[in-house]
């Protein structure tokens, strides 16, 4: 599906990571020295954010949405938009986007809403929250996009262990009738879904264990299952075979509908799955190295995060001395993908900082 946004800018941006840190270089774990180079090499990943309990993926991006209206000098009041993109919700209901209306002291008046999807999630809640101002009265939007991805994978899981982190982001929009229209394009083949897949969690396969009586025994290979179950599974081979057969077409596309190639995008920002996915991508569009964004050495895969945390980390600069016409693209669980060219800049520069000692939990 192709769309239009118009009359919309990105206003700003801002992306809050956890302090705690881990590196299998320095801590190789479960792995080899010799496993750790080469895992270091073709992933690019060097060192992991850790999101500790009590803390959750809305923590994050609660903090990021406070520093982000201050740095922008917005009334929280002003605000009629919230979408949360997120797969680790606080809770199976309330919608956190809920709780974090009121923790933000957002209006009563405001949309919020969750939107529970990961790689693609940060160019669908652009696409929504723009729609949703195009189509309203409302002028302003925050999508807060994170992830606890930490939290789902198991210990000794050799493919997922070293590649996934955690982190939070806050992207402003506002209504713009000067603002450059921003084309959109979007997929979803449900047939990938059990190749990036937690099983249990919701009624399908739940969390809660038979209830143990005299007349229900404990059932322990039950419990075991369970557990299992909700750890993330990744097959590796086939989201790659996924990502070279859907992305390439999926950028060439993308650009086609904003009117322009290569030449014309000043900065490639794709999600951050891995470095060794992400050349072979850039060399199939033939897009400069120089303009394509790889900038997960210090995060790690953060799932819907990834495309805003990597614009905050390496191109704060850039975005905050001119417009830069930035073609954005998610895609992975699901299948799920999509794509955006907006110009972006200039704003107040983007930026990356740490979750504040002692911040206060975001709990009903």
């Amino acid at each position: 599906m192709k769309a239009i946004v118009d009359g919309v800018r990105i206003a700003g941006l801002r992306a809050v990571v956890p302090p705690q840190r881990h590196s299998f270089v320095e801590d190789p774990g479960i792995f080899t020295p010799e496993e750790v180079r080469k895992l270091a090499a073709t992933i690019g990943v060097h060192e992991r954010r850790v999101l500790l309990p009590p803390y959750c993926a809305s923590d994050l991006c609660v903090a990021a949405a406070e520093g982000l209206m201050e740095q922008l000098d917005w009334d929280p009041g002003t605000v009629e938009v919230l979408v949360f993109v997120s797969q680790d919700a606080d809770y199976v209901l309330p919608a956190t986007a809920c709780i974090m209306q009121k923790r933000l002291g957002l209006p009563t008046s405001a949309a919020a809403f969750d939107v529970p999807l990961g790689c693609s999630g940060y160019v669908y809640g652009l696409w929504i929250a723009s729609r949703l101002l195009s189509g309203s009265t409302a002028k302003r939007a925050l999508v807060l996009c994170g992830d606890n991805a930490t939290r789902h994978l198991h210990p000794e899981d050799r493919a997922t262990l070293p590649l996934f982190g955690d982190a939070g982001s806050a992207t402003a929009l506002e209504v713009d009738p000067e603002a450059p229209p921003m084309p959109v394009v979007i997929g979803t083949d449900g047939a990938g879904a059990p190749h990036i897949f937690v099983k249990a969690g919701g009624k399908r396969h739940s969390l809660i264990p038979p209830v143990a009586s005299a007349a229900v025994p404990r059932d322990l290979e039950a419990e075991a299952r369970l557990e299992r179950d909700s750890r993330l599974t990744l097959n590796g081979a086939e989201v790659f075979a996924f990502t070279l057969r859907a992305v390439p077409p999926l950028l060439r596309e993308t650009m086609e509908h904003a009117g322009t190639d290569v030449d014309g995008i000043d900065w490639f920002v794709l999600h951050q799955a891995n470095a060794f996915m992400l050349e072979h991508l850039r060399k199939r569009v033939k897009a400069p190295a120089e303009r394509f964004v790889i900038d997960m050495q210090g995060f790690g895969n953060t799932s819907s995060a990834s495309i805003p945390l990597a614009i905050c980390s390496g191109l704060g600069a850039s975005m905050s001395t001119g417009r830069r016409r930035t073609l954005m693209a998610g895609f992975g669980v699901g299948w799920s993908w999509g794509a955006m060219v907006a110009d972006i800049g200039p704003i107040p520069e983007p930026r990356v900082v740490d979750l504040p000692e002692g911040y206060p939990v975001l709990a009903v």
